[in-house]
Parts: C-alpha cells; sequence; structure tokens
C-alpha cells in the first residue's frame, strides 16, 4: 500500500516530505554547487625544491611514440546547430522524472542559479541542468538533462559544455528518491514517479564516488545496461547482467568543445562510429523501446552539431605572457606528440597511446564499468551499437 498525500495531515511531516522531495531532485539531477570560482591571489609553493628552469633550451615540437595508434575519422551525421540548442534544453530526451507539481511545490517557480536561453513553455524558470516535459501518459515531469553534468558555473558566468567538477554524488539519491511519492495523489502522477523512482532504486548503490568532484558516469552507463534487454532495451525488474562494483571508478568531465576534435568520444578510445547515438545513451534511464529511442535519435545529431559549435570561454584572469611562452615551448617539445598543438594552425593527432607509455593508473583502460567486456558486448548488440561501437 502506497502513501498519499491525504495521509500526511500533520504539518510538520508534510514540511518534512517536501524537504526530502527537494533533496532527492537535487541529487537526482548531479548536485552542483552554483558559487563562483575565483582566481587564487597568490600561487602556492607546494613545498617541492624542483625549480623549472626557464631558460632550456626547447626548439621542436615531439614525436609521438612509436606504439602509437592513429584513431581515423569516422562518418557522422550533420544536424542544425540552432535547432540543437533548443531541443537540448527543452526535450525530454530522458523519458522520465518528478511530476511537473511536485518539482514546482519543492522549488515554486525561481530558478535556482543561472537560467538558460531559449526555454520555452514549462521549462520557463527552471534550474539550467532541468528540463519539463510531458510523457507518452499526458503527465507534465521534470528530469535532469545534459547539462547536469556538462555545464558549470565559473566566475559567476554559466558555461554550457564546461564540465561540472564540483557536483557531489558521495550522497544516497534512492533513500531520499523512495520517500518523494507521498506526497501525490493523482494516480497516472504515481505511476510516472513509480517508474522514475525504480531507476534511482536501480542505480543509486553504484553511483557513489569516495569523493565529491568526480564523475560516476561509466558505473551509471553499466548499471543500466544490465536492467536491459539490449534488442528491445525492455526494463527488467531483476539485473540480466552482472551489476558493476560498488566501488566507482572515478573521471572527469572533459569540456564538450574538445569533441570538435577527437574521433572517439571516450578517455579509453572507446566510443567510437556515430558520435549521436553514443551521446544520446543518457536516455537510458527510461527509454523502455527501439520505438521511444528511434524518437530521440532522430533529432541528436542537432544536438552534436550544437556540441560542435560551442568555443571555449576567455580565460577571464591576466595571463602572464611571458610564462606563457616559455610553457608554449616546454609544451610543444615533451606534450605536443600526443596531445596536438595549438594556434593559428593547431593540429590534434588523435592517438591510442599503450597504457605502457602513459605511466598512469590503467584501471579505467584495463576494463572497469561499462568498457568491461559484458557491457561492451550488451551496448555493441543493442540499438545504441547499430551505429557506434564501444571497442
Amino acid at each position: 500500500m502506497r502513501l498519499v498525500a491525504s495521509t500526511v495531515g500533520n504539518a510538520v511531516v508534510r514540511r518534512t516530505a517536501l524537504c526530502v522531495l527537494l533533496m532527492a531532485v537535487i541529487l537526482a539531477g548531479c548536485a552542483e554547487s552554483t558559487e563562483p570560482v575565483s582566481a587564487p591571489d597568490t600561487l602556492v609553493d607546494s613545498g617541492s625544491d624542483t625549480v623549472l628552469d626557464t631558460h632550456q633550451e626547447v626548439s621542436s615540437v615531439m614525436e609521438p611514440p612509436s606504439s602509437a595508434v592513429v584513431l581515423p575519422e569516422e562518418p557522422q551525421r550533420e544536424g542544425d546547430a540552432q535547432l540543437g540548442y533548443k531541443q537540448l534544453v527543452n526535450e525530454g530526451y530522458v523519458h522520465c522524472g518528478i511530476p511537473y507539481s511536485l518539482f514546482k511545490l519543492a522549488f515554486g517557480t525561481a530558478a535556482a542559479g543561472p537560467e538558460l536561453d531559449g526555454r520555452e513553455g514549462l521549462n520557463v524558470g527552471l534550474p539550467y541542468n532541468f528540463n519539463a516535459f510531458t510523457t507518452n501518459s499526458g503527465v507534465d515531469v521534470v528530469a535532469p538533462t545534459c547539462l547536469s553534468c556538462h555545464a558549470s558555473v565559473i566566475n559567476g558566468q554559466l558555461v554550457v559544455g564546461l564540465g561540472a567538477s564540483l557536483q557531489d554524488f558521495t550522497m544516497d539519491t534512492a533513500g531520499p528518491a523512495s520517500l518523494a511519492g507521498a506526497l501525490l495523489t493523482d494516480p497516472d502522477e504515481y505511476a510516472e514517479w513509480e517508474k522514475w523512482n525504480e531507476r534511482v532504486q536501480a542505480i543509486g548503490p553504484y553511483i557513489r564516488p569516495l569523493t565529491v568532484g568526480v564523475n560516476p558516469a561509466d558505473n551509471l552507463g553499466a548499471a543500466l545496461f544490465a536492467h536491459r534487454v539490449p534488442e528491445t532495451l525492455e526494463w527488467s525488474s531483476e539485473p540480466l547482467l552482472p551489476k558493476p562494483p560498488t566501488h566507482v571508478v572515478p573521471v572527469d568531465v572533459p569540456p564538450w568543445w574538445r569533441m570538435k576534435k577527437r574521433n572517439s568520444m571516450f578517455y579509453t578510445a572507446a566510443g567510437r562510429g556515430d558520435h549521436a547515438r553514443i551521446m544520446m545513451t543518457a536516455s537510458t534511464l527510461c527509454t523502455d523501446t527501439v520505438e521511444e529511442a528511434s524518437a530521440i535519435d532522430a533529432y541528436f545529431p542537432n544536438i552534436r552539431s550544437y556540441i560542435l559549435s560551442i568555443e571555449p570561454p576567455a580565460y577571464p584572469y591576466e595571463v602572464d605572457s611571458d610564462l606563457a611562452a616559455v610553457g608554449e615551448e616546454i609544451f610543444e617539445a615533451t606534450c605536443a606528440g600526443c596531445h596536438g598543438t595549438y594556434g593559428a594552425e593547431d593540429t590534434y593527432p588523435n592517438l591510442l597511446i599503450p597504457v605502457e607509455e602513459v605511466g598512469t593508473d590503467p584501471v579505467l583502460a584495463a576494463g572497469a564499468a561499462q568498457f568491461a567486456d559484458v557491457y561492451v558486448d550488451w551496448f555493441n548488440a543493442s540499438f545504441y551499437g547499430e551505429l557506434a561501437y564501444l571497442e
């Protein structure tokens, strides 16, 4: 038996439920501080005795290691960037969420933090990382969007495409989310909340990293894949694949403007083929049929085109031109072979570098979370793998 609003007669209990709802909504949307980030007044010495010799001679651009493998460019679907922005900030590509009536009850009508241009209908006044839309059952709901992890506030300005480095995924989302339905009386709204809540309960234990500021996206993808039939995308209440470890391998969210140069989407060189098809996998939270996925896929090339149109914002603080010139020489002599060059004739080599050459922690590259074989196989056998592939 479920609780309904009529059973919550005590005002204190009702306010508590509202607080729980508010917390659940915020956490489900990749909670992020909107406090502006300021430049430090001084640069603090880390205590190292190492001193950079700014007079060292560096005159040539580094060659890539001989073990590097070139990742070829692959065909991409064209789209309309202007239309893509409109769809990014208004469409319901997550396909489920908290009923709008509850969201409005918790938040009111004023957006928390900076507002986005181009909002329409119920989206006007919403926080920038949520979209409102109408489900197939006719219920207005609110759900987190791509901007929950791909937008950030810096120096008081909202920058779309900047990875959200202040997110906090360390708190429990499943517990508060399970209580939010207590205020619902409409059966259709309750059914939509119930669908959303089931997905949150399924992924909640697998998206809690140990530290603030990192992203559990890989574990999130793996946890969702485990509950879906690849051929039909049907949701299964019981997992059909082993769930990923609850110990999250953390990842950093790169800025979107890098995508105009990259032939693969991810650090491991996974995510090739049609990039729009990979980008739309955010919809796996609640997209339960190939028909629903196809409708989203039809406009995601527009969103990809918008992403490719984004330029990085100008650095908002003073730059020491002398140090920058020295840094450019050192970068080109020691880093550019793998990372490319910048300036009027910039280059990006699109190389896969063996982990032994990179010399950093190999856990992600070795097949953690969604890049483990079983999840790669799921993706490649699914609707998403028709045009794209992870390996």
